[in-house]
């Protein structure tokens, strides 16, 4: 079994040929070495779609977790439809908050991502999947190191400090072209929000269109600091 120690190195370097950029190679090492113990969080982004085509490939009955927070957008909830039917034996669950929008709103105030977005993600995103990961060893993700200056230095295998276990990052040298390049060979489902101005998709409370020649996750939570639901913390 690979220790801390050694995982960092682990997939640094892939044939030129390979179409994936050791993604799928890191995928099926995934699930060979953590089993039963690892699960796929999925934002069903763009690169969501790409992580479950290799994913099946691997495993067809993995377990893939989506975090509802009642708040997306009706075509996230309409794309997650679709992908059931292209992948019929993943095991998607719907993981939902503890708490509902209504409940929410009478302990902590109504619309809290308005006035308080980092304990509603807190709420309804963090807390959740803590719940998940409770008793798994790892988890996959779908982060990209061009997606921001923050994600920049993602690794193939990191270790979570946040939730205590692994995440996994296939995709951390993808770029868009590439992941759109893919999706569009393997005539993949997605999300129609990406044709019109949304790169980074969200709850729909948190997201709006990014003005052309913007960055790719300027549609979320604009007007605060926050650039990340805290997911991703170390």
């Amino acid at each position: 079994m690979l220790t801390y120690e050694t995982w960092k190195d682990h997939f640094v370097s892939f044939s030129e040929d390979d179409e994936t950029k050791g993604a799928l190679a890191a995928v099926r090492w995934a699930y060979e070495h953590y089993r039963q113990d690892i699960v796929y969080a999925c934002s069903f982004g763009i690169e969501g779609m790409v992580l479950l085509h290799l994913i099946n490939q691997v495993n067809p009955s993995a377990k893939v977790v989506f975090l509802d927070t009642n708040v997306h957008f009706q075509e996230t909830y309409d794309l997650i439809k679709k992908v059931r039917e292209r992948f019929p034996k993943l095991n998607i669950i719907e993981k939902q908050p503890k708490l509902t929008l209504e409940e929410q709103a009478k302990e902590h105030g109504d619309k809290l991502w308005e006035h308080n977005p980092n304990l509603c993600c807190q709420l309804r995103k963090i807390k959740p999947l803590e719940e998940v990961l409770t008793g798994r060893k790892a988890w996959i993700s779908g982060l990209r190191r061009e997606q921001s200056e923050t994600r920049k230095n993602t690794q193939f295998v990191n270790q979570d400090h946040r939730f205590q276990s692994v995440k996994i990052c296939p995709l951390i040298h993808w770029t868009w072209k590439e992941v759109w390049r893919y999706v569009y060979k393997h005539n993949l489902p997605y999300n129609p929000l990406h044709d019109i101005g949304y790169p980074s998709i969200g709850c729909e409370t948190c997201t709006v269109q990014v003005q052309e020649g913007g960055d790719l996750r300027d549609g979320r939570w604009v007007g605060k600091t926050k650039t990340e639901c805290g997911l991703h913390y170390q």
